[in-house]
């Protein structure tokens, strides 16, 4: 563990272009939040949600003190003000929700492949955010990303027989909620990225989820053994999912726009059909991979129309327009 947080550090201080680090670090979170998917719904389906939470956000933990002791990260903390302590305490209650509904999204889905398609909505509220709280351009080939982002949504998400199982599959409803709170996480650590470090914005996730799982599981009286099953795909995903994933994203975003970051994240579907065959030996039916596929093309059309000049005219133009 100490020399793999070497090699971050040493990584994080080498002179390489910011744009290539932030990529780097993008395409690591990709390919942990892939495997995120595949091992989390491996533990689900033996532990409950509030005994998933406890051993996985507490094992998140102890990675990142892992992380923070040898790299020295943890002496920030001397230097945060009340504004600091303001945006972590958000931070927290955001991705309190957001990642709770996550995880419920994928306890629900009968295939994990279908959710990580689904999340690549969130570019889609980055963006609509991003326009207001970071000044970010809305161009027309933005809008038509938009659309074809949606369209693949609602293929991927369709249960392929409406009168017996309903339009959408188990989860939808949860995963696009939870890709509204992540879409706000982003902004918000774009945002005071360079006050805050990677790894404290990481362990400050995990120590509000662990907490609330820890009270969850004391009020409803839920058991703490778990098998050795359980115990490794726990042990492997939290330290890909709340500690590598979180970590990787978090210092993308010091080097990269967010929107550039969530557009190489939007591929971690593939990744996922390929870990959930291996892992369950499901795999999405064809019209859904197209759905995911879909909203991929959606997700590049919608970041890297950032490029093009052409502004969807506003309705006080379009209203000066019709005057004339």
């Amino acid at each position: 563990m100490s020399r793999f947080c070497f090699s971050i550090k040493l990584f994080l201080d080498m002179k390489i272009p910011d744009k290539i680090k932030g990529y780097g670090f993008a395409f690591l979170a990709t390919v942990s939040m892939a495997n995120v998917y595949v091992f989390s719904k491996a533990a689900l389906n033996e532990l409950s949600l509030y005994q998933f939470g406890f051993y996985w956000f507490g094992l998140a933990i102890v990675w990142n003190i892992l992380y923070a002791l040898p790299t020295g990260n943890w002496k920030i903390i001397r230097r945060l003000g009340k504004k600091e302590y303001r945006i972590l305490f958000v931070m927290g209650i955001i991705e309190l929700f957001g990642t709770i509904l996550f995880f419920m999204s994928i306890e629900k889905a009968d295939d994990p492949a279908i959710m990580s398609f689904l999340q690549n909505l969130a570019p889609l509220f980055v963006i609509l955010m991003g326009v207001t709280l970071l000044g970010e351009r809305f161009t027309v080939l933005q809008f038509s990303g938009m659309l074809i982002t949606l369209t693949g949504a609602l293929v991927t998400s369709f249960t392929g027989n409406i009168s017996e199982k309903g339009f959408f599959v188990p989860g939808t409803g949860l995963m696009l909620a939870s890709t509204v709170f992540q879409a706000t996480t982003m902004i918000i650590s774009k945002k005071y990225i360079k006050n805050l470090n990677p790894g404290l914005l990481t362990i400050n996730r995990a120590v509000y989820l662990f907490l609330t799982a820890f009270a969850l599981m004391l009020l409803k009286g839920e058991s703490f053994h778990l098998s050795g099953k359980a115990l490794f795909n726990v042990s492997i995903g939290s330290l890909l999912g709340p500690f590598l994933t979180a970590l990787s994203m978090y210092s993308a975003l010091k080097f990269i726009e967010a929107s550039k970051s969530t557009i190489i994240q939007s591929s971690k579907g593939i990744f996922v059909i390929i870990g959930a065959w291996i892992y369950f030996r499901t795999i999405p039916e064809s019209f859904q991979v197209i759905g995911g596929i879909i909203t991929i093309i959606g997700v590049i059309i919608l970041i890297t129309a950032r490029d093009y000049k052409v502004k969807v005219p506003s309705l006080a133009k379009a209203s000066e327009g019709r005057k004339g």
